[in-house]
């Protein structure tokens, strides 16, 4: 049962990830930069990685990526979706494990919105084989440093209110 239980779990914040990355695309943002967006299913990515572990954390992006695209059937978002998912997940947990000594939550967070940031910037550099896109790094890394600031914060403040519970959820 206790298998039962995580695989429910994680479907359901697979199903908040989506929700929130809908949520996001309606919601417009003042800066008039093409591809910024809040990130806030980072939040659910984060709270993953930082509750079950790797693997857990990557199935989440991994599949909230995938629904996404069935979903809203953008083949394209998905190569940049999926890029920046999977770079951002493996920037915050290695970040997470080696130095959170150094980085708090919201460091996490932040190294992980650059990184996705960076990961989608190089896959649209290699689709239009052209470097010069990455001219446009800079004020994608600007927007990402603030709002990797407040989904690390808001992530930090979900995980300390549900921290006894996962205990609860997950005995016999």
């Amino acid at each position: 049962m206790k298998g039962l239980r995580k695989i429910v779990f994680l479907s359901i914040l697979v199903s908040v990830g989506l929700g929130l990355s809908v949520l996001e695309s309606a919601i417009p943002l003042p800066i008039m930069v093409p591809g910024a967006r809040l990130g806030l299913s980072n939040m659910v990515i984060l709270v993953t990685l930082v509750v079950f572990g790797f693997k857990e954390g990557l199935t989440v992006s991994i599949l909230k990526s995938v629904v996404l695209v069935l979903i809203t059937g953008s083949v394209s978002s998905f190569i940049y979706s999926i890029s920046g998912a999977i770079l951002s997940c493996i920037a915050m947990f290695l970040t997470y494990r080696y130095c959170h000594r150094i980085f708090s939550l919201i460091g996490v967070s932040i190294i992980g919105a650059l990184s996705h940031n960076f990961g989608q910037v190089t896959v649209a550099s290699l689709m239009v084989n052209n470097l010069r896109i990455y001219t446009y790094l800079p004020f994608l890394m600007l927007i990402g440093l603030f709002t990797g600031y407040f989904i690390g914060l808001a992530s930090k403040y979900i995980i300390k209110n549900l921290e006894g519970n996962f205990k609860i959820l997950f005995e016999k």
